[in-house]
């Protein structure tokens, strides 16, 4: 078993608590860290991160109100880094500002003692390279391109991760306290909650209608006004799914179809 003192001194920053909490716990398992501190909020992270050394940061990459390129370029000093993202249109970037690695979510126990290892690799090594104009740039680039969002989702199946296109996708549900991608012909787990893809996806085209639910409105055949204020909407697939759409969702959706 690892010595504590041999441990790796681990920050993670993720603005979804269920995220940090399965991340925390995969690396708790390893018996290699030692997690000093976490946060959902990266400006929380900052200022932990600016007076405290550390010898690899967890980061995702898209948060609201600041990536996690903005976060490391306003960092004094240049940790090690693993990226944590559910898109896989981020892991190219990730390397593009040398970070140790990345783990795509929902992340699995393999590629997390692949990722230790490399960071064991560079641990007290002045081999890490310059990564901050890199950062400052990629920084700049994801806020000014904030209209671009994801075309897939990953899905863990088993011991393999399935990447869902989101085209394909009629509507996320929550249930049974997990959240679903649903297409006409299946439904795939994924690991975030209905409000973690509301603030994620394109919202020109997914729109929450029920606290449980985020239609992709690509598919809506027709809605019908229905009791108690809601309103019902019927699906262009197979089986002409019927959702129902909250009373104070309404008028958000009605506009949305109009626009």
């Amino acid at each position: 078993m690892s010595n504590v003192s041999q441990q790796l001194g681990a920050f993670l920053v993720d603005d979804e608590p269920l995220a940090l909490k399965r991340l925390s716990r995969l690396l708790r398992a390893t018996g290699r860290v030692e997690i000093l501190g976490s946060s959902t909020d990266p400006e929380d992270a900052l200022i932990h991160l600016s007076r405290e050394k550390v010898d690899v940061v967890f980061l995702d990459i898209q948060m609201p109100g600041m990536n996690g390129f903005e976060m490391l370029a306003h960092l004094p000093n240049q940790p090690m880094v693993i990226f944590t993202t559910a898109f896989d249109q981020y892991a190219l970037r990730a390397f593009e500002v040398n970070s140790i690695d990345y783990l795509l979510k929902p992340i699995e126990s393999g590629q997390l003692e692949r990722a230790l290892n490399k960071v064991e690799k560079f641990r007290g090594t002045t081999q890490q390279p310059e990564w901050r104009a890199a950062v400052e740039e990629l920084a700049a680039t994801l806020r000014a391109n904030q209209t671009r969002f994801p075309d897939r989702i990953a899905s863990r199946l088993g011991e393999r991760t399935q990447f869902v296109d989101l085209a394909l996708v009629t509507h996320f549900l929550a249930e049974n306290k997990l959240t679903y991608a649903v297409t006409s012909t299946k439904r795939y787990v994924v690991d975030h909650t209905i409000a973690d893809l509301e603030q994620r996806l394109d919202p020109r085209r997914f729109v929450r209608i029920h606290r449980g639910i985020l239609l992709n409105t690509n598919y809506v055949h027709e809605m019908h006004q229905w009791f108690g204020g809601r309103a019902l909407v019927r699906l262009k697939d197979e089986k002409r799914t019927e959702l129902t759409v909250a009373r104070d969702r309404v008028r958000i959706l009605k506009d949305h179809l109009r626009s």
